[in-house]
């Protein structure tokens, strides 16, 4: 296994990581140019508004297996972090649960993400191109309990405001879209947050002293100091290369 970063450290310990906005389809050639292209630590995989194929996604998570990468998928539906574990036997390092808005949906998330005794995950084994180097069942458990990264992403004034409240242990980012919050910022013009870095600021805010960390679609490289300036230690961008 190629994989040596430990994202879920890296991410916990607020050292600046950016990922790379990265298509489903993309080849292992594909994947060394993103990464040749500049300082990126991840791939982040969208399939909540992209066509998605299981198939599609174990080839993506071993080639980038094979690069040395690891692969953040960001899940179809709200309503499915039921199926994390399902979606993590196929490969990816980490999920992102899109539009979190209820404790609820928090919990199973974490549930069904982490292995016992932390969690509720199925035993299905690691994914096939880890298994030569984990063979024993516990031993890959212990592993993956503390390299996978759980995050949540919260677009809406009212996840915003309770940002504390997804931030248990074994959620390690927070983060959001600029688009669906300014949906509900647009419905809500009274709210007090008025524009996204107020929400930026406030979520920095109730996340200090908890380890999970904010995460940012800055989508633009050439904001990514104005965010890091703000407290964000996470950010995805679109790669120019």
């Amino acid at each position: 296994m190629t994989l040596k970063t430990n994202l879920k450290h890296r991410i916990r310990s607020s050292e600046i990581t950016v990922g790379a906005a990265t298509p489903l389809t993309a080849t292992k050639s594909r994947i060394e140019d993103i990464m040749g292209s500049s300082d990126y630590s991840f791939l982040s995989v969208d399939s909540q508004h992209n066509a998605y194929d299981e198939r599609a996604l174990v080839e993506l998570c071993e080639s980038a297996d094979q690069v040395g990468v690891p692969v953040v998928f960001r899940i179809k539906h709200t309503r499915n972090s039921y199926l994390v574990g399902n979606i993590l036997d196929l490969g990816p390092a980490g999920v992102e649960i899109p539009q979190t808005e209820t404790e609820e949906t928090a919990q199973e998330a974490l549930d069904y993400f982490y292995y016992p005794q932390v969690g509720k995950r199925s035993w299905g084994g690691p994914p096939t191109s880890w298994r030569a180097d984990y063979t024993d069942r516990n031993e890959y458990a212990d592993f993956w309990n503390d390299y996978g990264v759980l995050w949540l992403q919260i677009e809406s004034l009212s996840a915003v405001t309770r940002a504390k409240t997804f931030a248990r242990p074994g959620v390690d980012c927070l983060s959001w879209g600029p688009a669906d919050l300014s949906f509900n910022r647009e419905a809500n013009p009274d709210h007090p947050l008025k524009t996204d870095d107020d929400c930026i600021e406030h979520v920095v805010k109730l996340l200090e002293g908890t380890d999970t960390k904010l995460c940012i679609r800055s989508y633009q490289p050439e904001l990514r100091n104005k965010y890091l300036d703000m407290g964000a230690t996470v950010l995805i961008e679109i790669p120019t290369a």
